[in-house]
């Protein structure tokens, strides 16, 4: 099925993590303070949960990372073209102010093992899929309609959720700091975006 899912295996980012592993790098100075000194403090106030994928054959190597909390979309606080984008293929009798989500906080897979020759989908394309696939399974014990994600402003970051069929939840830079009451001449570090999990199930 791939490089993750046949040579690495899930974990909890814990104590333990922490402990026996090698220090995550992922390129990212921020996200790799986030997994080094953060990270379980983050999982104990409850407000998210890490995971981490071990390489099977040095399981004291990190591939990849990723953390998720619960989140929604508002789509009373969108622009009237944006909230009937999002909403579009909800039929209406179900229509609501709030949709469950899901929140990809941070991400990142070691820069160690991004150039492996997958054959396939790169390792981050993968993580993707299996983040995405969790949320429509049905073992799934809650509802959740989107995929959110506050990803970096910049090129790479952007490239690769697009990619993987993410979209921006606002059409400019301009119309999400208009909407988000941030200051409009400031410098927009982070973009909203959203994948609608209905796609997967069709």
């Amino acid at each position: 099925m791939g490089f993750l899912y046949d040579k690495c295996t899930l974990r909890a980012y814990d104590e333990n993590i922490l402990r026996d592993c090698k220090p995550f790098d992922c390129g990212n100075a921020d996200l790799n303070e986030f997994f080094a000194k953060d990270v379980l403090n983050y999982t104990s106030q409850l407000l998210g949960k890490s995971y981490c994928f071990t390489f099977d054959e040095d399981d004291s190597q990190i591939v990849a990372a990723f953390t998720i909390s619960n989140d929604s979309i508002k789509t009373y606080t969108l622009p009237n073209a944006r909230k009937k984008k999002v909403i579009a293929d909800i039929p209406r009798p179900k229509q609501m102010r709030s949709y469950p989500a899901v929140l990809i906080g941070r991400l990142g897979v070691n820069i160690n093992f991004r150039k492996i020759d997958t054959e396939e989908k790169s390792i981050g394309d993968q993580l993707m899929d299996f983040i995405k696939s969790w949320f429509v399974d049905k073992a799934n014990k809650t509802g959740c309609r989107f995929i959110v994600v506050d990803s970096y402003n910049s090129i790479a970051p952007l490239k690769y959720y697009k990619r993987n069929e993410f979209i921006e939840l606002f059409s400019s830079e301009q119309q999400e700091k208009e909407f988000t009451g941030l200051p409009l001449d400031n410098n927009l570090n982070t973009r909203l975006l959203y994948f609608d999990l209905i796609l997967l199930t069709e």
